[in-house]
């Protein structure tokens, strides 16, 4: 939205524009009545919105479809011509003279390269974006949208212009109203926070919050469903099976899909050519328990009734938004482990992951603490020789809660068998602890902390482990992150501020020509957040079939061979 200032001025082209893209006057001499038109816009502001609106097809993580372009271009033309008319107003101020009415010519000069700089950018960004989906092998392609691309960003734009107006026109109706009592300076000081702050109130509090609320509202609905071919279990080694301390019912959508699903001890042993176990899974939904303690502690004794601490292997993961874990990281989990293997897991949210990854961040922290801590409490009481090996994982905001419960990485090492964290979101605490303080000549991209002793990362274990020259003993902490994901890599700080990630060398499923602008990348890479997972397997936030040699390389199990892996790749992948 184009940012306003206090201080009357006059445009260059004549109008009564200010540096906050509105019409309205500051004082209005008594008598004038006069409207501005709807459209109407100035010449600074135009040429603002013209630059930025071509830069923003310049190419960012993923492929964009045509309305997604268009909105994400009428954000940036939005906000180039609030600079515009910032700057235009900055530079008479330096000068000292008054706005200028534009001339008819200046006016035809920026249609003709409005047309040409704005069709040159089109076609230049169906060219990255037919090469993105080349690298990612994507083969959707909607003309239509496409065609519709300008259209919606002249839509977007003119929205925005018209609340960064209506705004505008608040803040001069609140300062002339405060004039009665306190002095011209400060009523326009005074108005311009009041105004900021109320409409950020009515944002965060009445349309945000509504927004959450209503999603929230719809989603516990669909929460009460049951995914199609999922049954509730026969087996007593799954919660909502027979004698399970947890009820079918209160396991929720994904909490069925997780315990009600997954394979079996005849599929485990038709891969493994050995006699396997069926393996434990543990789950508690948000109606389980009344609060995160609770259900923790019931999912733990649901672990244990089931005899899951009596296993070898056992794995805690923390889930992501609406209860969801990635069947690739369990099974992969299960199949390595030849069965003999409990995982445990709670719902903290009903929201689905990219809405709970931007308002439910808390509950995901607390949900991973509390339910690590009550494992490790039965855990640790254990006699030492008949203490299973103790795992941690989880995918995106999962992995998020799943690092609360640790204060770095001796914490990791000390009280744990293994990690995987895949897709980890740029906020994380320990993520950017280890890859802040990467060795030198690192790329963030593919850090290496420490030469690799417990902690390590990768785009695909299947190609190497950097640093591959050094020794990796003991517990062994990984983070699986695709150079296109998004979840990986969004921060606010990409708004001002050029990350190292763009600056490096790129990844191999991005385009050498994504450079780092201020606003616009934010702007695309925000974008690409609830398209995250629409991608094939091996890129944007989609992890699959890298579970596999993940925990091949977190849990070490023995007697696989590269064509076992290369066959239980196969099982994990999704179908495409």
């Amino acid at each position: 939205m184009p940012p306003s200032d206090g201080p009357p001025a006059r445009e260059d082209d004549g109008r009564t524009d200010r540096p906050g893209g509105t019409d309205a006057q500051v004082e209005p001499s008594s008598g004038s009545g006069k409207r501005r038109r709807p459209f109407h816009v100035t010449l600074p502001g135009c040429w603002g919105a013209l630059v930025l609106a071509c830069l923003s097809f310049t190419p960012s993580l993923l492929p964009r479809g045509g309305v997604l372009q268009g909105l994400i271009c009428g954000i940036s033309a939005a906000i180039g011509y609030g600079l515009g008319v910032v700057a235009a107003y900055v530079w008479r101020a330096f000068a000292d003279r008054d706005a200028r009415s534009a001339s008819r010519r200046s006016w035809l000069v920026l249609l003709v390269c409005a047309i040409v700089l704005f069709g040159l950018a089109f076609g230049l960004g169906q060219y990255w974006q037919h090469r993105i989906r080349g690298l990612m092998g994507v083969t959707d392609y909607d003309a239509l949208a496409t065609v519709a691309c300008p259209f919606v960003a002249v839509l977007v734009f003119y929205l925005l212009l018209m609340a960064g107006r209506g705004l505008r026109r608040l803040y001069h109706g609140a300062a002339r109203l405060l004039g009665r009592w306190i002095g011209r300076r400060a009523a326009r000081v005074v108005g311009w926070l009041v105004v900021v702050g109320v409409a950020w109130s009515v944002f965060s509090g009445v349309l945000l919050g509504g927004f959450v609320s209503a999603a929230n509202e719809a989603f516990s609905l669909r929460d009460t469903e049951t995914p199609e071919g999922v049954h509730q279990p026969t087996s007593t080694l799954r919660s909502g099976g027979p004698g399970s301390l947890v009820p079918w019912d209160s396991l929720g959508r994904q909490g069925r899909a997780f315990t009600g699903s997954g394979p079996s001890a005849r599929d485990i042993g038709a891969f493994t050519h050995r006699t396997a176990q069926e393996p434990v899974r543990a789950y508690a939904g948000l109606t389980t328990a009344e609060d995160t303690e609770s259900r923790a502690e019931r999912a733990v004794a649901d672990l244990e009734r089931a005899g899951g601490f009596r296993r070898e292997n056992l794995l805690v993961t923390t889930t992501t938004g609406s209860g969801w874990v990635d069947p690739a990281a369990v099974d992969s989990f299960e199949y390595l482990g030849n069965g003999d293997s409990a995982t445990v897991a709670m719902q903290y949210s009903y929201l689905p992951s990219w809405l709970s990854y931007l308002v439910d961040q808390s509950k995901a922290r607390e949900a991973g603490r509390e339910l690590f801590d009550a494992v490790y409490d039965v855990w640790s009481k254990l006699p030492q020789d008949q203490r299973p090996r103790l795992f941690v994982a989880g995918e995106s905001l999962g992995s998020f809660g799943g690092e609360t419960a640790f204060s770095g990485e001796y914490d990791l090492r000390n009280r744990t068998a293994g990690t995987l964290f895949a897709g980890p979101p740029n906020f994380h605490t320990l993520f950017r602890e280890f890859s802040d303080q990467r060795l030198a000549g690192s790329p963030e991209i593919k850090p290496v902390y420490k030469d690799g002793r417990t902690v390590r990362f990768t785009d695909d274990p299947a190609t190497g482990l950097p640093p591959a020259d050094q020794p990796w003993e003991g517990t062994r902490v990984l983070y699986l992150m695709h150079p296109s994901d998004p979840i990986v890599w969004w921060s606010p700080r990409l708004a001002l501020s050029e990350p190292d990630w763009i600056g490096e060398a790129p990844g191999t499923d991005v385009l050498e020509e994504m450079v780092w602008m201020p606003f616009v990348t934010f702007w695309q890479v925000t974008a690409d957040l609830p398209f995250s997972t629409g991608v094939p397997d091996g890129h944007g936030h989609t992890y699959k079939a890298a579970y596999v040699d993940g925990w091949n390389a977190v849990m070490r199990p023995t007697g696989f061979t590269p064509q076992d892996l290369d066959r239980l790749r196969e099982i994990i992948r999704p179908e495409t």
